[in-house]
């Protein structure tokens, strides 16, 4: 078998157009895992509507929950029997064509452990909005890196294609809470042998609503997952790259990691606050662990004022 899709599922009010967006592939070589992780709206009435042998439905005793959503993204992979799986958002949609182009690009470059496709940004009436950006058809892992610290790079973990075998060898997708920066670090993971391949064709549609993870969550658990991001890069740096090229791509990382981080932290706490400054100042004065500097607080309350003064503009 070619593909596993696998879907963790909680939400429904677009399952079913993730469902049928999978089965209308025109490339057919696939298998479609389904995880239900216990969810209280009925999966499960949604996949009995279907009658296709290429659906497999599981539903987890326990939730794994937002938090360690992670967990469940690894549960749909142990059951892939795919040369090649996709992991897909249960509120995103395949193009007809997703399997079909990055069966093309895997012929292309056979050796990768990860590939990539541009995206098209749709909103809850599944109306284009945007696209990502173009990206080179191959490059390191150095180049990724440095591309999507300097802010140039948008992630989406269904936009992704990885080796079944590359995958399951480097223990399954990085697990950091609320998943944040789990598909970035997972894809840097699988492509540092071989590199990654990319195709400007937009085959995949990822939806902006407001019930997803990226819009709720802990704001101490986005700091800890930022955290982890932060040392997964640092221990990173400090291998040496195989190529000339590499070593200066590595030092450009270096230069640029402590702004990424710091602006990271800042935009987090600044919108976790709802441009909110009583409720910003209070967090601070609760951070015992002192996520923030001084300096890096006084930045997230200048862009509070910001925000506060720009939707006030807007009303």
């Amino acid at each position: 078998m070619k593909f596993s899709i696998g879907i963790p599922a909680y939400k429904t009010v677009f399952f079913q157009e993730c469902i049928d967006s999978v089965l209308s592939q025109d490339f057919t070589d696939f298998e479609l895992i389904i995880v239900d992780d216990n969810s209280p709206n009925d999966i499960e009435s949604f996949v009995r509507k279907y009658d296709s042998d290429k659906i497999r439905y599981f539903r987890n005793e326990k939730n794994f929950g937002a938090l360690h959503v992670v967990d469940n993204w690894n549960k749909c992979l142990s059951l892939a029997q795919g040369e090649f799986f996709v992991l897909l958002g249960d509120d995103d949609r395949m193009r007809p064509n997703y399997l079909s182009e990055f069966a093309r690009l895997i012929n292309k470059y056979p050796d990768c452990g990860v590939y990539h496709c541009r995206s098209v940004i749709i909103n809850e009436n599944s109306e284009p909005v945007s696209l990502t950006e173009t990206r080179p058809e191959f490059e390191s892992v150095y180049d990724a890196i440095l591309q999507r610290i300097m802010g140039n790079r948008h992630f989406f973990i269904s936009d992704y294609v990885y080796r079944t075998s590359t995958l399951k060898s480097n223990g399954g997708f990085y697990k950091l809470p609320l998943a944040w920066a789990s598909d970035d670090i997972s894809s840097y993971i699988g492509s540092m042998q071989n590199g990654i391949a990319h195709t400007n064709e937009p085959v995949f549609e990822y939806r902006l609503n407001t019930h997803s993870i990226s819009s709720n969550g802990s704001l101490y658990n986005k700091l800890a997952a930022i955290k982890g991001e932060e040392e997964w890069l640092n221990t990173f740096l400090q291998k040496e790259p195989q190529h000339a090229v590499d070593v200066i791509l590595r030092e450009n990382i270096k230069n640029q990691m402590k702004v990424f981080i710091q602006k990271k932290k800042i935009q987090t706490i600044c919108d976790s606050n709802a441009n909110n400054l009583i409720s910003l100042v209070k967090w601070r004065l609760k951070d015992t662990a002192k996520h923030l500097s001084f300096q890096e607080f006084c930045y997230a309350l200048i862009l509070s004022l910001k925000e506060k003064r720009k939707y006030q503009y807007a009303s």
